[in-house]
């Protein structure tokens, strides 16, 4: 184990590492075309960096053993474990990416918001007590509860890393350029800055550490974000009327903002989207983790039933943030690039907003509530990307060492010691490979990649997870073959799909091979019909065991008998 005494060194230079970017780049900042040096924000944003160091410092001295590292000792409460969720959930894509939407689409925006939201319900009825009462670390523990361990574990690995990676990527990106504008820092400055951090949250404080800064993250996020509403509707006598109408006005699109079909137009497309986001959180493997932080599953579901209210609520600040910023900011040109050009009635176009409709939230947060609000909401969309990338980044190592390493080379008879040394190592290498990636793609087009992180996670891990433990004809067999199916035709059918193969990879319009952008209606149907398949079709003494075993698993699976002390399968 790592020895706290060194925390403090890290702290040091962390905060020095600030200090120096910033003074280095301050007088090119208006040369570069960045913008201006916000004092308030990286007054704000140091604070919150000592904070959450001096919980890393806490929380490795707490952190003693293999359950401690990945699961917190399973002493999370289930509000805490909400809050952690909603603060692991609500990243810079919810909190920048649908107030944006918003801002340029209108109505059609919240279609993310919906989707992402009612994947919570599936988690609550469906994952969370199931995951709790069978697994200890990662949901590879539930996958492989009943099937040969090796194979599944390779796979659950296989598919938690693929959505770690992309999702890092359009992370570490994201916070790049968010942090080249609003602290004015060099790109490469920013992105080693972000992997540092993320690699002593996760080495140094394991899942205590991840779990606290995502709780102060959250509690942040929502206040501002709260703040900022109430501040749009107290323009309009907290109208939303008023606030609608006023933003029919003044749109360039009219009052068609108010309408659906913006953003998805045929009902294919909206369904494979909806099953992405909806299914696609079922999916998440630093998602999942989190219900093994908890002591029991009344406590799991407890914690979805608080993240589902907390998410919920944030999404409803969004939605009024979006339409915010369309009646407070459209007719401003102090908040659009020089040489833009207003329409008729006086309006300019979302796309030519400073750094894109993505920080429409952030500069409704200066028009609001002036510069040191500003510097709040900047530092907070910064913690917020900081928090979401500690949780991926110790999925990751957990699926390295724990599911790969101790269970699958090693057999079990890795002592605990040894396995958490592995992790913080993966840890290490994760965040300097994220740090490598965010500088590669930094002139890319990272959008897709979410979608495609949410896209694999609903066609591999999802289902996977779910015939395994409903369906008791499942082998190991046909949860190998289907989850590779659904893993590899997503990622085929993005490549080929019109946003990235016309859009980022350049090739001729309507050359795409798969005309949808996204692939979930499609591959998750082919891994849940290439599970049921090769199940049926496995007739093998294994495979016999294999379904004779589901009773065990499902007693324990409701009953939750023997999960107390859950082992390694």
């Amino acid at each position: 184990m790592m020895r706290c005494a060194t925390l403090p060194r890290a702290s040091l230079a962390l905060a020095a590492l600030a200090l120096s970017s910033v003074s280095a780049h301050a007088d090119a900042i208006s040369a570069s075309g960045k913008s201006d040096l916000n004092i308030e924000a990286i007054a704000m944003f140091l604070l919150f960096v000592i904070a959450t160091l001096g919980i890393t410092k806490w929380a490795a001295g707490r952190t003693k053993s293999a359950s401690d590292f990945y699961a917190a000792g399973g002493g999370i409460t289930g509000f805490q474990n909400g809050l952690a969720i909603a603060g692991d959930y609500m990243s810079a894509a919810s909190f920048l990416g649908i107030s944006g939407l918003v801002f340029a689409n209108g109505y059609d925006g919240l279609i993310y918001s919906v989707g992402w939201l009612v994947g919570w319900p599936i988690v609550l009825f469906l994952i969370a007590e199931r995951l709790r009462n069978l697994g200890k670390y990662t949901f590879a523990d539930v996958a492989a509860f009943r099937f040969q361990a090796t194979p599944i574990r390779i796979l659950s690995a296989v598919g938690t890393l693929v959505v770690v990676a992309f999702y890092l990527i359009a992370q570490m990106v994201g916070a790049g350029k968010l942090i080249e504008m609003l602290f004015g820092l060099d790109y490469l400055y920013a992105v080693i800055l972000v992997g540092l951090l993320m690699i002593v949250y996760v080495a140094f404080g394991g899942m205590v550490a991840t779990t606290w800064v995502q709780i102060i993250k959250a509690c942040l996020l929502l206040g501002g974000a709260s703040f900022m509403a109430l501040m749009v509707l107290a323009k309009f006598n907290f109208s939303p009327e008023a606030m609608f109408q006023r933003a029919t006005e003044i749109h360039p699109n009219g009052s068609s903002i108010m309408a659906p079909g913006a953003l998805v137009k045929d009902p294919i497309s909206t369904i494979s989207l909806g099953l992405a986001l909806m299914f696609g959180t079922a999916g998440l493997p630093h998602i999942l983790m989190r219900f093994f932080t908890v002591s029991d599953a009344k406590a799991a579901r407890k914690s979805v039933f608080y993240a589902t209210g907390f998410i919920g609520y944030f999404y409803i600040l969004t939605f009024i943030i979006g339409f915010g910023a369309i009646t407070l900011l459209l007719q401003d040109p102090a908040y659009f690039k020089p040489g833009a050009v207003p329409g008729p009635n006086g309006s300019f176009s979302p796309a030519d907003m400073i750094g894109s409709g993505n920080m429409s939230a952030v500069h409704l947060s200066d028009a609001v509530g002036g510069s040191l609000f500003l510097g709040f909401i900047s530092a907070v969309a910064f913690a917020t990307i900081l928090a979401v990338v500690a949780g991926l980044t110790l999925a990751g190592a957990t699926a390295v060492s724990h599911d790969l390493y101790a269970s699958v080379i090693a057999r079990g008879r890795a002592n605990e010691y040894h396995e958490v040394r592995l992790s913080k190592m993966a840890a290490v290498a994760i965040g300097l490979l994220a740090i490598f990636l965010g500088y590669v793609f930094e002139k890319q087009n990272v959008a897709f990649m979410v979608g495609l992180a949410f896209a694999i996670a609903a066609s591999c891990n999802f289902p996977v997870l779910a015939m395994s433990i409903f369906w008791k004809g499942t082998t190991t067999r046909g949860a190998l073959i289907g989850g590779f199916l659904g893993l590899l035709s997503a990622t085929l059918m993005v490549i080929v799909s019109p946003q990235v193969w016309e859009t980022t990879l350049g090739y001729p319009t309507g050359s795409a091979l798969f005309p949808y952008d996204n692939p979930a209606l499609f591959s998750m149907t082919i891994a849940f019909a290439g599970i049921w398949l090769f199940s049926i079709t496995d007739r093998s003494r294994t495979a016999d065991g294999e379904r004779a075993a589901f009773e065990a698993q499902y007693v324990r699976s409701e009953t939750g008998i023997g999960a107390s002390g859950a082992t390694a399968h």
